[in-house]
């Protein structure tokens, strides 16, 4: 009688040792990298060129340099890209040692703002510390994300019970939420709250769970968003802009009449005529119009597009993740940025109400553009990290 052995090393196993296996992971894991650093070098590229038409009539306007603010807008970008190297090379690990602290040290830091925080245009959001200007705001939204990336991967297997989930995520989001909204500044509340969720709908946490907590969360947004009144007639006035053209609706129809003169290939580059003080915040809130005018359709697609793939590249690195709290982190990250990028656009296109958040990578601001790329160095750790752990299974 023959006697059929089966061999215990299973297809994946044989897999996994072969060397071109091996050279396919490392080789994906780099043109990940890759893919995402060429995004974000375009979009910022695209940004300064924006930056540059969109800021000049300000800077005229105020200093009577028109390359002031540009030239601001560079000392960020380089600012923004040295942390992002930094991040690159932290391991990714150590934000969720550390991920309590930071996230103290936040929201201490946006009490400080309420207290001694420079007031304009009716908002408290800043810090000034002689020539430096701090948004606490702006780094509230990864301070969130990664104590709740952390705080469920320590409960990943006692989220069947609600009260396990209920209390960490109304403590992190409520407390940073609310402050958020003391300042005035809802539109990063929705930064917060909303990649949270996402993140929660990706976690082990029941979707029933998530489901209901982000009915009422919804239902709690829409009231703080009718409970001032600036907020509230953004929120009518975005269903018909043209009613008050020249109140709550100016911003939108102007921007509109930008984006509709750019046709499908734009005015040209430097050529704008919405920059020339038509258009309120052209170089911050508002600079997607100014794109859309300079390089029409055709350049609105292309910043769209670059952003897309910066989604689908992060998808595919959380995908990827060596464990939870790396998976959970890469998708706060990416959904906090794309997010922030889909209610920018909505905003000027007039297919969503006005925020006021930035488009990342593109809009002036330096506080944005350091958070924003110092969350793109992470997410490049979490891949790196993910092809140590491929490379470590291969050999063994």
């Amino acid at each position: 009688m023959t006697q059929t052995t089966t061999s215990s090393t299973t297809p994946s196993d044989a897999t996994r040792r072969h060397p071109r296996t091996r050279a396919k992971i490392r080789s994906a894991g780099a043109r990940r990298s890759v893919f995402l650093l060429v995004a974000v070098a375009m979009l910022l590229t695209i940004g300064l060129g924006a930056m540059l038409s969109a800021s000049s009539v300000v800077s005229i306007r105020a200093n009577a340099d028109q390359f002031e603010l540009f030239t601001k807008q560079i000392v960020w970008v380089g600012l923004g890209l040295a942390a992002m190297t930094v991040t690159a090379f932290v391991p990714y690990r150590v934000w969720q040692k550390f991920a309590l602290p930071i996230y103290s040290l936040v929201v201490i830091g946006l009490l400080v703002t309420l207290i001694i925080g420079d007031a304009r245009g009716g908002a408290t959001r800043w810090i000034v510390v002689g020539p430096i200007t701090i948004q606490v705001a702006e780094f509230a939204k990864f301070a969130a994300l990664s104590l709740l990336a952390a705080v469920l991967t320590r409960k990943n297997t006692l989220v069947a019970d609600i009260r396990h989930v209920v209390v960490p995520v109304v403590a992190i989001l409520g407390t940073v939420g609310l402050l958020l909204i003391a300042q005035p500044d809802f539109g990063n509340v929705l930064l917060v709250v909303v990649p949270a969720f996402i993140m929660l709908a990706a976690s082990t946490v029941p979707l029933r769970f998530v489901l209901s907590m982000a009915g009422l969360g919804a239902l709690a947004l829409t009231a703080l968003a009718m409970s001032a009144d600036y907020r509230k007639a953004r929120l009518l006035g975005f269903a018909d802009p043209f009613a008050n053209a020249q109140g709550s609706g100016l911003q939108a129809v102007q921007s509109m009449v930008a984006l509709g003169t750019g046709g499908m290939f734009g005015v040209g580059l430097g050529q704008s005529r919405a920059r020339w003080l038509w258009l309120p915040n052209a170089h911050t809130d508002f600079i997607f119009a100014i794109i859309g005018e300079e390089t029409g359709f055709a350049g609105a697609f292309i910043v769209i597009t670059l952003f897309a793939l910066v989604a689908i590249v992060g998808v595919s690195i959380a995908y990827r993740a060596p464990n939870m709290y790396g998976r959970l982190l890469a998708i706060g990250i990416i959904s906090w940025l794309t997010v922030q990028a889909l209610v920018n656009i909505g905003g000027v296109v007039a297919v969503l109400p006005i925020t006021g958040v930035p488009l990342p990578f593109i809009s002036a601001g330096g506080n944005a553009m350091i958070a924003n790329l110092a969350a793109v160095g992470i997410l490049l750790n979490i891949s790196r990290a993910s092809d140590r752990v491929d490379s470590s299974t291969d050999r063994s």
